[in-house]
């Protein structure tokens, strides 16, 4: 039984999606007659098309390819996709460490919107958001300044397969924790509402000293806000300890009177108010630590992130760092 649900389950969504498909490319066609009126806009020449479609978005351009043959050639060719690569990309992809080889510009770009490239010495890595053409980015490890970060004592370096870069940072043991970045506002899409996020984890072992403990966390001008670098937990009531020796006098002389009822136990608090990390693609976490908007932004101008836990005094260790990832929100 429930594997013919599952069964009809899926073939219902591939119905509804081919359904959507399929508005999809009336919508589209509509629209470019309401444009073009009653012209056979399919028969114009395919570098008017192409000029036509290098001022939409990766993704109309895409939807677009479906409307005709004449449109999907226009589609593909390297005048509508150089529009959609950020203009200083041949100076990005120079820095990679690997050589980048691509057959079109549509090429290049689905590569770097799928597969971030390192730039820098290997010390940030250079992606493209898939839908928008947006740059983005991820400061490693190293490039942040930690404090006590070259103190094995609290920190030490070490390397992960699953990271993007050679080292990530594992904090040992800390009561002092503060980490921070920085990044050129010109080095970013202009007019661009970004946000920063941690990427992290827990070591195999485990983390101490997160649960419920409240971080700060700093973008731009934008003010200080809460953070968590651990999931909610409840909040587990405490329990007064009686001696044992008060219990045999209680026992004693105070057994032949009615004792009150117990009082309920509290109810575990709600979890405390503040951006929790959640799991992404590629098995790491990431917390949110705030946003900012890019404008066309100067040649000095920088964008500072923080993050800190300095007032509880608690130690904590356990998590690995692997940089700050810089990009751009989705707006819905």
């Amino acid at each position: 039984m429930g594997g013919t649900w599952k069964a009809k389950t899926e073939a219902d969504d591939k119905a509804r999606r081919q359904k959507s498909f399929q508005l999809q490319r009336i919508r589209l066609r509509l629209r470019l007659r309401l444009r073009w009126g009653e012209a056979e806009f399919e028969h114009l020449p395919e570098d008017v098309i192409a000029n036509i479609l290098s001022f939409t978005t990766p993704r109309d351009a895409c939807l677009l390819s479906l409307v005709s043959s004449s449109f999907r050639s226009a589609a593909e060719s390297d005048v509508v996709w150089e529009n959609f690569l950020p203009s200083d990309y041949h100076a990005i992809i120079s820095q990679s460490s690997n050589a980048i080889t691509y057959s079109s510009k549509k090429d290049l770009y689905l590569q770097l919107s799928h597969n971030p490239i390192l730039i820098d010495a290997g010390n940030k890595s250079f992606a493209l958001d898939k839908v928008t053409g947006k740059k983005c980015y991820m400061l490693s490890a190293r490039s942040l300044f930690i404090v006590w970060g070259d103190t094995p004592r609290y920190w030490r370096w070490t390397n992960v397969p699953t990271a993007r870069f050679r080292e990530v940072a594992e904090l040992v043991s800390v009561c002092w924790l503060e980490i921070k970045g920085v990044m050129k506002s010109t080095m970013l899409s202009a007019n661009t509402m970004y946000g920063a996020y941690l990427v992290f984890k827990q070591r195999d072992a485990g983390a101490y000293g997160f649960e419920n403990q409240a971080v700060e966390a700093e973008v731009g001008h934008s003010g200080r806000r809460t953070v968590y670098l651990e999931a909610p937990a409840p909040r587990r009531p405490r329990h007064q300890i009686v001696p044992r020796i008060f219990s045999r006098v209680r026992s004693r002389f105070l057994d032949t009177f009615d004792a009150a009822p117990p009082s309920p136990s509290p109810s575990p608090s709600p979890s405390p108010s503040g951006e929790y990390p959640k799991e992404r693609g590629d098995g790491w976490m990431e917390v949110e630590l705030g946003d900012f908007w890019n404008a066309a932004g100067d040649a000095d101008e920088v964008v500072e992130i923080g993050v800190y836990e300095v007032k509880s005094g608690e130690w904590k260790g356990g998590i690995l760092v692997q940089g700050i990832e810089i990009r751009p929100k989705r707006i819905n």
